[in-house]
C-alpha cells in the first residue's frame, strides 16, 4: 500500500517559522517511488490549495453531499466512504506508515507533523494537538486524519525512538506550542487529544495553563498504570538478561513454547504476555507480517524507557489533578487488556469539574485505530466542537453525514418496523397527500405539533423527512439531554444516549437558540407541551397541553417564517400508561426523588401557570400493547411573512396562536378518524401483507 507523507516542523520552531517551513524531500526516498510520489503530489496540493475564507459558516437544514463538512452545511459522503474503506485495512496501513516514519526520520528531538491527508482546514478551524500513546509515533489517529483534517487544524506529536526526553521535559514542549497558538489566536480553543501516555501529557499541561482555552479528549488515559496489567511486564523487564533478545515479536514466539511460557506467566502473576502485546489488535493474525515494525518502535531500552516514562507521566498529572480546569471528554474501553480505563475514567469524571465521559464497551486498548470509532462522531454527538470560548449549537453544528445517518436510523429502526408510519402533508392548494410534499423546502419553517408518550414519535419523524426531503430539522429539546450533573448522574439516562439526537440537530430550549434557527432560515421543531405532554397522566392521550399564551408565533412572524401544524398518533397502540405522577407522587421515595430530578435537571416554565407549568421529571409506569400503527398528518402551512407589525399586537399574536393550537388539533382528529379504516394498522396485517408481497413493500393505508 502506498504510504501517503508527512510535513514536519520541528516543535521548536516559532509560529510563523512553522508555516513557513517546507519538508525536506530528500528526506523521503526515491527508492519507494509510489510513496515519493504520493508525497509530491500531496505537497503540491498543499502549495496551491487555499483555505476557505468565509465567515464562521451558518448551517442550513439540507443535507448536501458536495458540500464540504467544514462548510457547517453538510457531512461529507466521500471521507465517509473513504473511513469504512480503510476499516479492513487501517492496521496494515499504521504499520506501514510507522515504518516509513521512524526509518526516513532524522532522529533528534520530538517534533508536530501534519498528515498531508488532513489537508488545509477551514478558516476559524480550532487547533487540535495529538499526543500519542506509548508507541510515540503520532499516527494514532490515521484511520480520523481526513475527517479530522476538514474541521481542524491538526498537528501531530511524533517522538523518535531513540529520544529520551523525560516527561516533564515534554510537558514544557507542549506548554510552549500551546501558548504560542493561543497568542496568536486567543479567540481559539485548542484540543489536546491524548491517547494512553498522551493522556496524562494532556492532563499534566491542562494544569499547568489553566488560563488556556483547552478541551482534553482523552482515551484510555494512562493515569492508571500502577493498578494495570502493564506492572508485571515493567518487573519482566528488569529480571531477564540484556544478553537475551527481548522485543515484541520474540515474546510472542516465546509464548509458543509451553514450558517457557509457563515461566513467564509465573513472572507477570498469571497474565497471558500474549495479551499485553497482542492487544494491538483484535485480530494478531491480520497484522502478523507488520509485528517486525514493533521492534523497531520499542527496542527493550527504548520499551524500558517508555513504561518508566508512563509510571512518571501518570504520578505528575494525578498529583496535579486538582489544578485542571479545562472542559474534558473521556473515551473508555470496557475490554481493555492494558489498563483499567473505564473504572479510570469514572474515577476522573469525578475527579474533573468538566467532564463526561463515553464507554465503548466492546473496544481495546488502542480505540481510534477500531473499526467503527470516528472521532468526529464522537465529537459531535457530545457536543464538543466549538469554533469559538463557547459552543453554539447553531454556528458549530454541522449536518450528520450519510454513514452518521445510517446509524441512526440503524439504532431506531426498530420503531419504524414495529409502527410502519405513514406520512401524509398538505400542498399549497389544500390537498392531501401522501408524503412529504407539502413542507416547505427553504426555510424558514417550524412545525409545531403534539407530543407523543416519552416522545416515541421523533425518530420516525426525522429520519423520514431527513431521507425523503434531504431537510434536517432541529429539535427543541429539554435541557437535561445537553448536562449530565453528577449529583443525579444515577437517576436519569446516561446522557450519551442522547448522542443521536445531537448528532440530528436538537438544541437545548431557549429564545436565543430558537431566534438563531430561524434566522439561519433552519426547520425547527418545537412542542409547545413539552415534556408535561410527553409525560402525560392516565387518560390524556392526545391532549394538548399548551401554555395559556403564545409563546413562538411573534418570533416566527419576526423572520416570516411558515408554521407547519401537525398531529401524530399511535402511542394508544403500543403503550397504556398504568402507573403515572400523580400515582407516584403520592409514594414518599418517588416523591422526593421526583422533586430532587426536577431541581437539577432544569425546571423549565416556572413563570409559567395551568398544567403546562408542570414539567415534572420522571418516568410512568407503561404497559405494552401489540405493536398498532404511527400516523402522521402535517397541515397547510400557515404564512407569518408581513405580519411581523401586526403581530406585535398581543391580542392578534394570541389569535393566531389558537388558529394554530385548533389545527394541531383538527390534525389529531382526522388521523385518529381515518386511522380505523386502515386494513393494515394491525402488525400481524401488515407482516402478512410483506410476506406475500415482499418486506420491502410499501404498505397501504386508507384512502385519502
Amino acid at each position: 500500500m502506498a504510504v501517503t507523507g508527512v510535513s514536519f516542523f520541528p516543535a521548536s520552531l516559532s509560529p510563523v517559522m512553522r508555516r513557513d517551513f517546507t519538508p525536506s524531500v530528500g528526506k523521503f526516498s526515491k527508492s519507494n517511488p509510489i510513496s515519493f510520489r504520493r508525497l509530491a503530489v500531496s505537497t503540491e496540493q498543499t502549495q496551491t490549495q487555499t483555505p476557505t475564507t468565509t465567515a464562521t459558516p451558518t448551517p442550513t437544514t439540507r443535507l448536501l453531499s458536495e458540500k464540504s463538512e467544514e462548510s457547517g452545511e453538510a457531512g461529507v459522503a466521500a471521507s465517509d466512504d473513504e473511513v469504512e474503506e480503510q476499516n479492513g485495512r487501517v492496521l496494515k496501513e499504521y504499520f506501514e506508515r510507522s515504518k516509513e516514519l521512524i526509518s526516513r526520520s532524522d532522529g533528534g528531538p520530538p517534533r508536530w507533523f501534519t498528515p498531508l491527508e488532513c489537508g488545509p482546514p477551514s478558516k476559524n478551524s480550532p487547533l487540535l494537538l495529538f499526543l500519542p500513546g506509548i508507541l510515540g509515533v503520532g499516527l494514532g489517529l490515521i484511520k480520523n486524519h481526513s475527517r479530522i483534517g476538514k474541521i481542524f487544524e491538526t498537528w501531530c506529536l511524533h517522538i523518535p525512538v531513540m529520544d529520551r526526553t523525560p516527561f516533564a521535559d515534554l510537558v514544557k514542549l507542549v506548554e510552549k506550542t500551546i501558548r504560542s497558538e493561543n497568542d496568536r489566536s486567543p479567540n481559539r480553543p485548542i484540543y489536546l487529544v491524548g491517547e494512553s501516555f498522551g493522556g496524562c501529557l494532556a492532563l499534566a499541561v491542562a494544569a499547568s495553563n489553566p488560563d488556556i482555552d483547552l478541551v482534553l479528549i482523552l482515551a484510555n488515559p494512562a493515569t492508571s498504570i500502577s493498578r494495570s496489567q502493564l506492572q508485571p511486564l515493567m518487573t519482566l523487564l528488569e529480571f531477564i538478561p540484556d544478553q537475551l533478545p527481548f522485543n515484541p515479536p520474540n515474546m510472542l514466539s516465546l509464548m509458543t513454547g509451553q514450558p517457557l511460557r509457563t515461566a513467564i506467566e509465573s513472572v507477570v502473576k498469571g497474565l497471558p504476555l500474549q495479551q499485553t502485546v497482542g492487544e494491538l489488535s483484535q485480530d494478531l493474525d491480520a497484522i502478523s507480517s507488520y509485528l517486525s515494525v514493533l521492534a523497531d518502535i520499542l527496542p527493550r531500552e527504548t520499551l524500558r524507557w517508555k513504561l518508566q516514562m508512563l509510571k512518571s507521566g501518570s504520578a505528575f498529572s494525578n498529583s496535579r489533578l486538582h489544578a485542571v480546569k479545562a472542559q474534558t471528554l473521556i473515551l473508555s474501553s470496557g475490554r481493555d487488556q492494558l489498563l483499567p480505563s473505564q473504572e479510570e475514567g469514572e474515577r476522573l469524571c469525578h475527579a474533573l469539574p468538566k467532564c463526561v465521559i463515553r464507554k465503548f464497551n466492546n473496544s481495546g486498548h488502542f480505540l481510534f485505530l477500531e473499526d467503527g470509532i470516528d472521532l468526529v462522531t464522537i465529537i459531535k454527538g457530545a457536543s464538543f466542537y466549538r469554533r469559538g470560548k463557547y459552543h453554539d449549537y447553531v454556528s458549530d453544528y454541522m449536518l450528520p453525514t450519510p454513514t452518521e445517518f445510517k446509524n441512526v436510523v440503524e439504532d431506531n429502526k426498530w420503531i419504524s418496523a414495529f409502527t410502519s408510519p405513514v406520512m401524509l402533508s398538505t400542498l399549497e392548494d389544500g390537498k392531501i397527500v401522501r408524503g412529504l410534499a407539502g413542507i416547505p423546502s427553504e426555510g424558514p419553517v417550524l412545525l409545531v405539533g403534539y407530543h407523543m408518550l416519552l416522545g416515541i414519535e421523533l425518530a420516525p419523524l426525522v429520519a423520514n423527512i431527513f431521507r425523503e426531503r434531504n431537510i434536517l430539522v432541529r429539535g427543541i429539546a429539554h435541557p437535561m439531554m445537553f448536562v449530565k450533573k453528577d449529583n443525579i448522574r444515577d437517576m436519569l439516562p446516561d446522557v450519551s444516549q442522547f448522542d443521536t439526537y445531537r448528532i440530528m440537530g436538537a438544541v437545548p430550549v431557549s429564545a436565543s437558540n430558537i431566534f438563531k434557527l430561524l434566522s439561519s432560515k433552519s426547520h425547527v421543531l418545537l412542542y409547545p407541551g413539552g415534556m408535561r405532554e410527553a409525560l402525560h397522566r392516565k387518560g390524556e392521550e392526545y391532549k394538548l397541553l399548551w401554555p395559556e399564551q403564545s409563546e413562538f408565533v411573534r418570533m416566527a412572524a419576526r423572520f416570516g417564517a411558515k408554521i407547519i401544524p401537525f398531529g401524530a398518533v399511535g402511542e394508544d397502540d403500543i403503550s397504556e400508561v398504568v402507573f403515572d405522577y400523580d400515582d407516584l407522587m403520592k409514594i414518599p421515595y418517588f416523591k422526593n426523588q421526583i422533586e430532587k430530578l426536577t431541581s437539577e435537571a432544569g425546571n423549565l416554565r416556572t413563570d409559567a401557570t395551568g398544567e403546562v407549568a408542570n414539567q415534572d421529571v420522571h418516568l410512568p409506569g407503561i404497559l405494552p400493547k401489540f405493536p398498532g400503527r404511527f400516523y402522521y398528518y402535517f397541515g397547510k402551512p400557515i404564512e407569518t411573512e408581513g405580519m411581523k407589525q401586526e403581530l406585535k399586537d398581543r391580542d392578534k399574536a394570541h389569535e393566531l396562536y389558537l388558529q394554530v393550537k385548533s389545527e394541531v388539533g383538527r390534525c389529531l382528529a382526522y388521523l385518529k378518524e381515518k386511522r380505523e379504516s386502515d386494513p393494515y394498522r394491525n402488525l400481524l396485517s401488515r407482516l402478512i401483507y410483506q410476506a406475500t408481497r415482499g418486506f420491502t413493500s410499501e404498505i397501504p393505508t386508507f384512502k385519502l
